[in-house]
Order: C-alpha cells, then structure tokens, then sequence
C-alpha cells in the first residue's frame, strides 16, 4: 500500500505513471488504481442493484471472502463506500454508496453498454429502465452549450488546470 493507500505496486499517487512529470495525473489511470479490478467493479454492480449486505454480495458473485474484505475495505477507504452498522452482537454492517461512489454509475452504465454491444450474442442480459416510466435508458455525451449527442469522432481534448506546465 502506498501513503494514499492505493495497491499500485509503487510510491506514486494514483494515476501517476513512470515518466509523468511531478504532480501530474492520468485521470483514467488514478480511477483504474482505485475500481479498475474485476472483482470491485462486480461488487460496485451488487450494490448499485441493492445488494449491501457482505453475505448478499459474496453468495451473488462466489467471491472468496478475504477478496470480498480486502476490496470493500479498499472501496471504504477510497470513500466509495461507507458502513453503516445494522446489527450490534456481533457488530455487522451495509455497503453504501458514498455520493464519490454514487458518481460512478455513467462508468459502469457504460461498460454494460459495450459489453452488449460487443458480447451479449443472444441478446442483452439486463435491460435498465427509468423507474418513472419504464423505458429503457440510454446514455449519451451531450455538449451542453449545443445541446447535441456528441459521437467519439467529434471529441478531442486541450490541457485542463491539473496538467503541468513545464511539459
């Protein structure tokens, strides 16, 4: 573990690589040190879909236990999570989402997204649906001064505040 508490094997911050200059982050590699295992995405899904309890989300994905520990102790500390006690004798606790963890549902939206698209051959699994309505959900990158869906081909990228200036 490092000082930020993150697993990356070294003595950086998350999502700061070899070569990076000092203080300078990869967004995406900082959100993979912290979720970008298989096993912390599928127990961000349980609970997204209700599941809190440590036993509810060890039966649902036949996760080994210490793997179940370690990655919601590691979701807890990254403040993805929090425990909230339901039973005193012995202490036991629910999983819930943080509004930090909460934030992730486009990711995983996403993800499922592709997945369908790329891997469900006989049809989607699951289909998310407005609880309103019941139509299903679709997820989009919209500009807002435009207010148009904006495709992969038409986004590019210029240097926000967090990247050095020294580069």
């Amino acid at each position: 573990m490092t000082e930020r508490g993150t697993k990356t094997g070294t003595d950086r911050p998350p999502g700061q690589r070899s070569g990076q200059p000092s203080g300078e982050i990869c967004s995406i590699a900082a959100t993979l040190d912290v979720i970008g295992d298989r096993w912390s995405l599928l127990i961000l899904r349980d609970i997204f879909r209700g599941g809190h309890r440590f036993s509810e989300i060890q039966a649902d994905l036949g996760i080994a236990k210490n793997l179940l520990s370690d990655r919601l102790s590691s979701l807890v500390e990254h403040g993805l999570l929090e425990r909230v006690p339901y039973q005193q004798r012995p202490v036991r606790y629910d999983y819930r989402l943080t509004p930090k963890g909460a934030d992730l549902s486009p990711a995983l939206i996403a993800l499922m997204g592709w997945g369908d698209r790329w891997y469900a051959t006989n049809g989607v699994p699951t289909v998310l649906i407005h609880d309103r309505c019941g139509q299903p959900l679709e997820l989009a990158v919209r500009c807002p001064k435009c207010e148009e869906n904006v495709g992969p081909g038409q986004i590019r990228s210029r240097p926000g505040p967090g990247r050095s200036r020294n580069v």
